[in-house]
């Protein structure tokens, strides 16, 4: 699933896949913008898991008299980790073209433009052209056109570890397929959504909470790992699940903070207590209707927001172990306290 094409606005292909493998398990509806919602109907509490489905990408601006296609982000894109990385333009027939993010060589720069970091003005997709070849009209790409990086999934010679693009949040989305498979059959009603439009502003969560009106709401998202930034602390893979505390849309519910701790600590789930400074769909979900108590899920990831992130595989079991378990226990009585 991580390398379906799916940034933001444009989820058509990951959104299919995820709605597909849900059809099984439950009641599957849409909302207006694309979002999905898996419905597992009982008559205990509605709890919400939201995983976002969208990656961040771009979009094509303009394109040069020379056939040069020239771009703005979508979502938080650091410059330093594009230059010659492999991306693809999808234009409005479904049609993928290869190319590359490039600049100009380090031969033709003037000393102090060596020194400075490029901005993304200063880069282009070049996607195989010569001089007098109408990209317009030959590979039909116009602005608008979406691009996305191109990764493929791979297990590092460490075998805990997969590396990848969209980790964010395409892992998230896994964890709730796998998660529909343990449940088919529950007393509680368990929504798992697939939001879109989350890393542009948590657009498909505040959706998809009017369409749940859920009791209670978890956002299931990448985490930051920092050994990867040379820190040396709990943040790291193989740390287990990773419980947000704090990030710059909400601030969790104590007392759900404090039952999924209960939670991972009398069943040895490890767990670490982190913070971002980003923010999850539970951002939008938790202020929604009268308030929903909720709390952000995340499994510890190297190197966000690029086209090589690493997660280990041990993290992703503990989580899913932390969200069946969480299905499982949080009944009306444990709602009831964690309300009171």
């Amino acid at each position: 699933m991580t390398e379906s094409f799916g940034i933001s606005g444009f989820e058509d292909e990951v959104r299919d896949y995820f709605e597909d493998q849900l059809s099984g398990y439950g009641q599957v509806r849409r909302d207006r913008i694309g979002s999905v919602v898996g419905a597992i109907e009982g008559d205990g509490p509605k709890i919400m898991f939201a995983a976002h489905l969208d990656e961040i990408g771009f979009v094509v601006k303009s394109i040069t008299k020379e056939g040069y296609i020239k771009i703005v982000p979508i979502g938080g894109w650091w410059e330093g980790v594009l230059p010659s990385q492999r991306v693809v333009v999808k234009n409005r027939r479904g049609e993928k073209h290869i190319g590359t993010i490039a600049s100009k060589p380090i031969h033709e720069l003037e000393p102090e433009e060596r020194k400075k970091l490029l901005k993304l003005k200063d880069l282009f997709i070049d996607v195989g052209v010569k001089k007098g070849f109408k990209i317009r009209e030959k590979l039909q790409i116009r602005p608008g056109d979406p691009v996305a990086p191109v990764s493929e999934l791979v297990r590092l010679s460490n075998p805990d570890l997969l590396m990848g693009k969209a980790l964010d949040d395409r892992v998230g989305a896994a964890l709730l397929l796998e998660l529909a498979t343990k449940i088919s059959a529950h007393k509680n009603s368990i929504f798992l959504t697939g939001t879109v439009q989350e890393e542009v502003g948590l657009r498909g969560a505040r959706t998809c909470a009017r369409m749940v009106e859920p009791d209670v709401a978890f956002a299931v998202d990448v985490s930051l790992s920092r050994d990867g930034m040379g820190e040396d602390g709990e943040e790291r893979l193989g740390a287990g699940v990773g419980i947000i505390i704090y990030d710059r849309t909400m601030i969790p519910d104590r007392r759900l903070k404090d039952w999924v701790i209960d939670l991972c600590e009398t069943n040895n789930i490890p767990y670490h207590l982190t913070s971002i400074t980003g923010g999850y769909d539970t951002g939008v979900i938790h202020i929604s209707g009268f308030g929903v108590p909720s709390l952000a899920i995340g499994i510890p990831t190297r190197y966000i927001h690029s086209h090589g992130g690493i997660f280990d595989e041990r993290d992703y079991e503990q989580v899913l172990r932390l969200l069946t378990l969480i299905c499982e226990r949080l009944d009306q009585k444990s709602l009831k306290e964690i309300l009171s």
